[in-house]
């Protein structure tokens, strides 16, 4: 389903207030966009510096002051998200303090299928708290470009609520079911990341081994049925030997823990998935964990 364009000036009349918390690689550029379409925006990161680089809208000191009917969380997992609600500078004490009794709770990381069914169910139940999952595909050139993909879950009307939002910074939305739907079809993708990754790794490790031209190599396969966004996006990576930033090889780990964790849960083995996570661990046993999950090439060469 595509997610249609929205004239300017249709949406702060929809959303007398929005709130986007975590201006990492990923928040940023969503925040960038949601301003270029003119619609307030009131930032806060744990380090304020990031949040002020934005050059616009309006920046909170704390979760507290953020608190507005929807709130857009980009953050790493879900203990991040849950860190936010409480104390007297938490999202919870701003909810009430604005008198905001509905709000929406949007996770745009990438969290645990189970957890994040169960923290929508206390939210709700303790707190009134709609919360919506809506994991992001694209990495940070989709987001710069508004063309992510989110796939969401949470209840209907949240989550139609939300959408006309979601297409400022995303060409593509679909809502699967209740919440922790998104973050089960994330999982999915996520297998199919983590596999390409780990393929044209080996593809790259093997070219490198047998004194091949890298740039020759991907133009070759980018001609190709091997082609991928992961090889448009992440090939100059092998080529130059550049594996700083970007998404990191741990929370591919993390990932990838989550779709075991599902895969349990419904009897499935899915011996790719296990294999690729073997890898992982070792690259992030190894001390690479911080570099681009693209530097499971170091790992292959080291094997």
């Amino acid at each position: 389903m595509q997610t249609p364009r929205l004239e300017q000036q249709q949406l702060p009349g929809t959303y007398p207030s929005v709130a986007l918390l975590g201006t990492g690689p990923m928040g940023a550029p969503i925040a960038r966009n949601i301003l270029r379409h003119g619609v307030p925006l009131t930032l806060w990161n744990r380090t304020p510096e990031k949040a002020r680089a934005i050059g616009g809208g309006t920046l909170a000191a704390s979760p507290a002051e953020a608190a507005r009917d929807v709130v857009l969380t980009v953050l790493p997992d879900l203990p991040q998200v849950e860190a936010l609600l409480h104390g007297d500078d938490g999202l919870l004490a701003g909810w009430r303090t604005a008198g905001i009794q509905h709000p929406i709770l949007v996770i745009h990381g990438t969290v645990s299928p189970v957890a994040v069914a169960d923290f929508a169910d206390r939210c709700q139940r303790s707190w009134g708290v709609v919360v919506v999952d809506a994991p992001l595909s694209g990495g940070t050139i989709g987001a710069e470009e508004a063309r992510l993909s989110i796939m969401a879950g949470g209840p209907r009307e949240a989550v139609d609520r939300v959408t006309p939002l979601f297409g400022l910074y995303s060409s593509t939305v679909v809502r699967f079911g209740e919440t922790g739907a998104g973050s089960t079809v994330k999982a999915c993708n996520q297998i199919v990341v983590a596999a390409t990754v780990t393929a044209l790794a080996e593809a790259m490790a093997l070219a490198a081994g047998s004194n091949l031209d890298l740039e020759k190599v991907q133009a070759v396969l980018a001609g190709g049925l091997a082609n991928s966004e992961v090889l448009a996006q992440k090939g100059r990576r092998w080529v130059e030997q550049d594996f700083d930033g970007g998404g990191s090889a741990k929370n591919q780990l993390k990932d990838l823990g989550f779709i075991m964790e599902i895969a349990g849960q419904t009897g499935l083995k899915l011996p790719l998935a296990a294999c690729v996570q073997n890898a992982f661990e070792d690259m992030v046993a190894a001390g690479d964990g911080d570099l681009d999950h693209t530097g499971i090439y170091r790992t292959i060469r080291a094997r």
